[in-house]
């Protein structure tokens, strides 16, 4: 238990040294509290501001799966502290936004190789403007940039079990992931699901609906009953859980084409509330959702002619 203690003090004075970003940006962030799910008995679930993170540890190396804000580095670290007192080994992004990719710099700089898909590199690399937040985002530092990039997947063998990193069709973004913990029988989906809301479809990062609809087929068809499921947001699921965010987003994405084919605006397909027998089991997230969801139909359905 000395050694733990020691090993955790050590972190966080590393890390405090590490976080950059000025006092005014962490307001907001330094009240939140990073928490610790244990999935398996290697493989965690750490929750606290963006998205969440999923961690494995063991004999070879500690493996993250996204790092939430820079601010937060020294509390994550902290959190990993209680679990193993390894260094973190290696970081996979599930795509580039800023609430799984902030801490990347931190991180590199304690050691750890920071894996991506290519277009998360290239996005990272030059300003970005995503458009449904009316966000612009400056190029990030180099020391955040992903070391490592692939093209259609990557595989770890660590800790005794593969670890499988697959880029999926482009959904939420143009460069999204999803990483298997074979072994663990544990799924990371990044933002491509989520368990408690419908999904932000990022239009000015390559997102599109039957991206997100195609990587919910084959998070389905890859996972079993037992397979635990890391969203990228809200609690841990199932496949069955998987299976009805499928079925809901075919739903409205049929619904929003029939809506654009009568030739319907968007604040007439709002007023009819077309997501609201959904509003219960995925209360989250839903006029902007079909905001996006009516500009992505637009781009593959032409509208009859008005009268």
């Amino acid at each position: 238990m000395p050694r733990l203690l020691y090993t955790l003090g050590m972190f966080v004075l590393l890390a405090l040294s590490l976080v950059a970003a000025p006092l005014s940006a962490q307001a907001g962030l330094d009240t939140v509290q990073v928490r610790t799910t244990p999935i398996t008995r290697n493989v965690y679930m750490l929750t606290g501001a963006g998205g969440n993170i999923g961690l494995a540890v063991g004999d070879d190396a500690v493996f993250l799966v996204d790092d939430q804000f820079a601010p937060l580095t020294p509390k994550i670290l902290a959190a990993i502290a209680t679990v193993t007192n390894k260094p973190i080994r290696f970081v996979v992004n599930t795509h580039w936004h800023f609430d799984h990719t902030g801490g990347n710099e931190n991180m590199g700089k304690a050691g750890a190789l920071i894996v991506a898909h290519e277009n998360v590199r290239k996005r990272m690399s030059t300003e970005q403007f995503i458009e449904a937040l009316n966000r612009r985002e400056p190029p990030a530092a180099r020391g955040a940039l992903p070391v490592v990039t692939f093209t259609d997947g990557v595989t770890f063998h660590i800790n005794d079990d593969s670890l499988v990193v697959t880029h999926m069709p482009p959904g939420h973004t143009d460069g999204d992931a999803i990483v298997y913990f074979t072994k663990a029988n544990v799924l990371h989906t990044g933002d491509t699901f989520l368990s408690a809301a419908l999904p932000f479809v990022d239009l000015s990062s390559g997102g599109s609906i039957h991206g997100i609809i195609t990587t919910a087929e084959r998070v389905y068809a890859m996972a079993n009953d037992q397979t635990k499921i890391i969203p990228g947001h809200g609690p841990i699921a199932d496949r069955a859980r998987v299976k009805a965010f499928r079925e809901m987003l075919v739903v409205l994405r049929d619904r929003m084409k029939a809506e654009v084919l009568a030739g319907k605006t968007v604040d007439q397909v709002l007023a009819a509330n077309v997501s609201a027998a959904y509003a219960k089991e995925w209360p989250n997230g839903h006029e902007r959702f079909i905001r996006l969801l009516y500009q992505d139909c637009l781009l593959y359905t032409s509208p009859s002619p008005r009268d």
